[in-house]
């Protein structure tokens, strides 16, 4: 694979293997939101998430993964992060870096960054709490549940050390 080719769902999975780490996936409709997949969540155990593909006014560029519910007050996290204030990464930058679009971004989807290591990962501390988390597996189409230790494990492997932040918004 050369590095403008993006890894596959079942490249995804073969690093998996590779690596020793078990997941189990769940097929289902796609999903775009977090609303959207309340319904599938019911069924799946485990720590459930949302993925924020952020970019800072210098480039930096950020993926933030949190528990669903956390609120994430962007405005203020610069604050928390070592960063300039931050928007919303656009589509093209997502599939450049991530290999992925919108409605299914994964920190799975670093398996698409080990060249050049563009992306600055953001782990809420609150996700490290779950032993079982869940990310879609470079597709909205299903969900994959990984243990935070694999998961651990697989973001090592593709060169990624994150940084574990406290990301609730705080009150006023």
């Amino acid at each position: 694979m050369t590095s403008s080719e993006k890894c596959s769902r079942q490249d995804l999975f073969d690093f998996f293997a590779a690596l020793d780490i078990e997941t189990t996936t769940h097929e289902h409709e796609a999903v775009f939101t977090v609303s959207e997949s309340h319904k599938i969540k019911e069924d799946l155990p485990g720590g459930h998430t949302k993925n924020l593909f952020l970019k800072d006014k210098k480039g930096k560029m950020m993926l933030v993964v949190c528990l669903n519910d956390t609120e994430v007050d962007l405005k203020s996290f610069h604050r928390k992060y070592d960063c300039g204030r931050v928007s919303f990464g656009n589509a093209d930058l997502l599939w450049q870096h991530l290999g992925v679009r919108p409605g299914s971004v994964t920190p799975f989807a670093l398996i698409n960054d080990k060249e050049d290591h563009a992306i600055n990962l953001v782990l809420d501390a609150n996700l490290m709490e779950q032993d079982l988390v869940n990310f879609h597996p470079l597709e909205n189409t299903a969900t994959t549940a990984i243990s935070k230790q694999d998961l651990l494990r697989f973001l090592e492997g593709t060169g990624h050390s994150p940084t574990i932040l406290a990301l609730e918004k705080e009150d006023a």
